[in-house]
């Protein structure tokens, strides 16, 4: 356990009211961490805080925010660090995607969104976090970016290129942040069964479809990613930096 172990870090993971940042803050409060649950409604959030502190009481707060908002994010932060005392792991999991269709017919305000919510927040989440891990010499950043920053699309092409760009922020962030011992990864999801990707997969048929050409057959759960996270926030990535892990039920080799 000694590897996995998270007890005395805490986390804000953003996008964590629900599909793969809510199995992210399960399983870091599973093994140790303090996580403060975040994304747009106050509601949802609160619910899932309730949820780990049933389990694990005051292991967990909730603090809304909108990631396209540098305002929220310094008032997340700050809120963490009132109830924690500081923070050791950030997690970039909220995204946004507005727009289906080809590059051709996308607005400005529509990709400007994209890029902004998908690659500038968290570039500021970072930024609002990384002088106090400098100072402990300790911690550990994780875009949840997706492989389709790693394929071209006739439909989603602007989403692509935010997650691709995400990779490059990664690797950006691990040089300028590795001397002081804080670790910078991605982590690459396949299509995973969330309400985020619900089109693709909401019908027997469609999962089907979705699934046929994965060697395993099946789509990802969030709980598939989850372990991706413990293992780059713990002492069991603590040499893994700069890197993007691919965790799509093979679809990608």
């Amino acid at each position: 356990m000694e590897l996995f172990d998270l007890s005395g870090k805490v986390a804000i993971i953003t996008g964590s009211s629900r599909g793969i940042g809510k199995a992210i803050a399960e399983r870091f409060a599973e093994h140790g961490a303090k996580v403060t649950i975040s994304s747009r409604k106050a509601g949802p959030c609160e619910e899932v805080a309730a949820e780990i502190n049933a389990r694990r009481p005051g292991a967990a707060i909730a603090v809304p925010a909108n990631i396209s908002s540098k305002e929220d994010l310094e008032r997340l932060v700050g809120e963490t660090r009132k109830a924690f005392g500081k923070v050791d792991i950030v997690v970039c999991n909220a995204a946004s995607n507005p727009y289906y269709g080809p590059m051709s017919g996308i607005s400005d305000d529509a990709f400007r969104k994209i890029l902004d919510n998908n690659i500038i927040s968290n570039h500021w989440l970072v930024q609002l976090t990384a002088e106090e891990m400098k100072e402990r010499k300790d911690g550990a950043v994780i875009i949840v970016s997706s492989i389709g920053g790693l394929r071209g699309s006739t439909v989603i092409g602007a989403y692509n290129i935010s997650k691709a760009a995400d990779f490059q922020l990664c690797r950006n962030l691990a040089q300028e942040l590795g001397p002081n011992n804080i670790r910078v990864n991605c982590i690459a999801p396949g299509l995973v069964k969330t309400d985020f990707a619900r089109a693709l997969w909401d019908t027997p048929e469609a999962e089907r479809r979705s699934s046929a050409g994965n060697p395993l057959r099946r789509l990802g759960e969030p709980d598939d990613i989850a372990g991706a996270a413990v293992f780059l926030a713990s002492k069991a990535g603590s040499w893994m930096t700069g890197q993007t892990i691919v965790v799509d039920g093979g679809s990608t080799c």
